[in-house]
């Protein structure tokens, strides 16, 4: 990177981390430190969820999700408007009529302590989990921009975010989010322009949309019912409504975003704002990718995008081997490129169309080809690079300073994704944990004193995790899966102490633990794709909690 990249990402990152904790010092009480003093605006609070969800695995993995697989991916979200509507009408009434510091406070008034902790530690487990990952991506990044050891950069980001969270709490968190959220939109609508004005002079934007679509990356939507295929219209509205209830409703990292606003009518147009936003910005996320898919029809790609994997596989004796499928990938992409522009001319000639369709198996066999000699070659390799996708087409092609400004968007979405979590999660096991279980008499101060302790005892956590971190299929998947088998179950726990008032907690405590193991080996099983698995946990511990509660009053009779 040249010294204007350099300059433009320090000063970026830089100002956040002063600003965050200049802005906030000094919180006076344990109001001010987790709910920012119920001082946030809804579009504070709105830019402010958003940002939450919106990590580094956002804008790192879902262009190449897009590259590979097109726009099916965006129907993750289409239950994400559902969702806010009903969290706007049920859930948001209830936690300020109570005035709850934790969405976990709420079942102990409608069961009892052992299933607000049994809650509380569900969601310490998957969050503290995810905020390892929400640290690992952008070390990945910089490990392929410096060369340096991912455990010296999941060091130096997670320190990054823990200064500001512990010194300001959430009104830090809030505060940074929304320069983040502006510097993540300036930078991704600077990539797109850019990569269209890249494109050949006679390829237009309806042009690479008609290219993309003849390749099978325009397919948005799918209403089929295989439930191998994990992106359809069902798993959106079905699976993704009901993940999105659990996050947004149940899982304190967002919760706490909303618990903020100085009423009710603030936090609920704040996650409107989210809801009918957060579609569409995912929408031009995964178009940013899909142009990139274009971008490299006319230009020269590698055969495998993770530059290590590269280097490990040609410094070994299968470098020729390798060498023999990299002029296979060359030949390939050249005959791409002529029917490519025959295509632009010619859209609705099949021929044309089915030739780019045989041309596209043929390099997706000699990329898996490809993988596997990586590994034979050097067995620790990462060979799934869809995670390098977006990162090698910035390093390498964009203008100088527009490189720094991308990789701080990455960077500031980490930061303000992690920081979030680290918030709730200090949070969470202040009040729900610690502070539920204190018998002493203390003061307000003493509990920031002991959050803040917690949040720095979280961010350590958080990078041991990312410390031992791999890629999975996809990170944002990865994230996914690890909410999927957690947030069934404890939706399900909620929605029951909201509509089923028969219920009582000793049998929702006992269902909640007998969904969780039997989640964990459904997925472990590969039954049921992980969108599923939100459904299925909570109709089980609905189920399984009516049921015990059915059975024990039977037994009393």
């Amino acid at each position: 990177m040249a010294i204007l990249d350099w300059s433009v990402l320090l000063i970026t990152l830089l100002f956040i981390v002063v600003y965050g904790s200049w802005k906030t010092k000094g919180s006076k009480n344990v109001k001010d430190f987790i709910k920012g003093g119920n001082e946030a605006k809804w579009w504070t609070i709105g830019l402010s969820v958003m940002a939450t969800q919106a990590s580094a695995i956002t804008f790192l993995s879902t262009p190449g999700q897009a590259f590979h697989s097109g726009m099916g991916f965006v129907q993750f979200y289409f239950g994400l408007p559902l969702a806010m509507i009903i969290i706007c009408v049920v859930f948001i009434p209830i936690y300020h009529r109570l005035k709850v510091y934790t969405a976990y406070e709420y079942l102990e008034s409608r069961f009892d302590l052992k299933t607000r902790s049994l809650a509380a530690i569900l969601f310490l487990i998957q969050r503290g989990l995810a905020a390892g990952i929400t640290i690992f991506a952008p070390a990945i990044i910089l490990s392929a921009v410096l060369g340096w050891d991912l455990l010296t950069l999941n060091i130096i980001i997670g320190v990054l975010v823990i200064i500001y969270t512990v010194s300001g709490g959430t009104k830090a968190v809030s505060v940074t989010q929304k320069q983040q959220m502006a510097i993540i939109f300036i930078g991704m609508f600077a990539a797109f322009f850019i990569i269209i004005s890249y494109l050949p002079e006679d390829i237009s934007f309806s042009k690479a949309i008609q290219i993309a679509g003849a390749s099978g990356k325009m397919e948005v939507l799918d209403f089929s019912f295989d439930l191998n295929n994990r992106y359809t219209i069902w798993t959106g509205f079905l699976g993704g409504t009901f993940l999105m209830l659990s996050y947004f409703g149940t899982d304190q990292s967002q919760v706490q975003r909303y618990l903020s606003g100085k009423s009710i009518r603030e936090s609920q147009l704040g996650l409107l704002f989210n809801g009918f936003l957060k579609v569409p910005m995912q929408f031009f996320i995964l178009l940013v990718g899909v142009m990139v898919f274009v971008f490299y029809q006319f230009n020269a790609s590698p055969l495998n995008f993770n530059p290590a994997a590269t280097d490990a596989v040609k410094s070994s004796v299968l470098a020729e081997e390798y060498h023999s499928l990299e002029e296979k990938h060359r030949h390939i992409s050249e005959q791409k490129k002529e029917l490519q522009f025959s295509f632009a001319d010619n859209p609705d000639d099949q021929s044309i169309k089915e030739q780019i369709k045989v041309l596209n198996q043929e390099e997706i066999d000699n990329r898996e080809a490809a993988k596997e000699i990586i590994l034979k070659a050097d067995p620790a390799q990462e060979v799934n690079d869809k995670d390098y996708v977006f990162i090698h087409f910035i390093l390498n092609n964009l203008p100088r300073g527009l490189i720094g400004l991308l990789l701080a968007v990455i960077l500031s979405a980490a930061m303000s994704s992690t920081a979030s979590e680290l918030n709730a999660l200090a949070a969470t096991t202040t009040m729900d944990l610690y502070r539920r279980n204190d018998k002493h008499e203390r003061t307000d101060m003493y509990y920031v004193k002991v959050t803040k302790w917690f949040t720095l005892a979280w961010g350590i956590l958080a990078i041991l995790v990312a410390s031992v971190a791999n890629l999975f299929d996809n990170l944002i998947q990865l994230v996914n899966i690890i909410g999927s088998i957690f947030y069934g179950n404890i939706l399900g726990i909620f929605l029951i102490a909201f509509f089923i008032k028969m219920v009582r907690g000793n049998a929702v405590f006992m269902a909640g633990i007998i969904t969780q193991v039997l989640i964990i080996w459904v997925f472990q099983m590969d039954i049921l794709p992980y969108l599923w698995l939100n459904l299925l946990g909570c109709a089980l511990v609905v189920i399984l909690s009516v049921m015990i509660q059915l059975f024990s009053k039977r037994k009393t009779v």
